[in-house]
């Protein structure tokens, strides 16, 4: 995981995290990071103010706290949202426009999809994957 310093064209900073640089740049050319401020999508990476370079130890102290915290997330998610899997877009679509009754959700899409929920104004957040770095 990255995170980056960002600044939309309305000059609001704001931080974003990303898998690595290439999903930034994938995500930035589709249009979908957007200001959370004044919801801009014209967003580019500006330089950090400080940079903190941490041990070994440090950092996997960090390593395991950012683990323990999107565990919780991910058992939060898991226990008050329904997992519609593949079809998230579609029923985040529905709920929307009112087809749906209005309940929480979970699931995946693709950008391509992420892109047309953001034209729409549907609101969605994504939740990175856990994956186990720690031994």
């Amino acid at each position: 995981m990255i995170a980056y310093d960002l600044i939309c064209s309305n000059g609001h900073l704001f931080e974003c995290w990303f898998k690595d640089s290439s999903c930034f740049e994938e995500q930035q050319s589709a249009g979908i990071i957007n200001c959370p401020i004044c919801d801009d999508t014209q967003v580019v990476k500006t330089f950090s103010p400080f940079m903190i370079k941490k041990s070994d130890g440090e950092r996997k102290k960090g390593e395991e706290a950012a683990q323990q915290a999107l565990q919780i997330i991910h058992e939060y998610v898991d226990k008050h949202f329904e997992d519609v899997g593949a079809k998230f877009a579609q029923e985040a679509l529905k709920i929307h426009q009112g087809e749906e009754e209005k309940r929480n959700i979970r699931g995946t899409a693709t950008t391509e999809e992420e892109v047309i929920l953001k034209e729409e104004g549907v609101q969605f957040f994504k939740v990175p994957i856990i994956k186990r770095l720690l031994n």
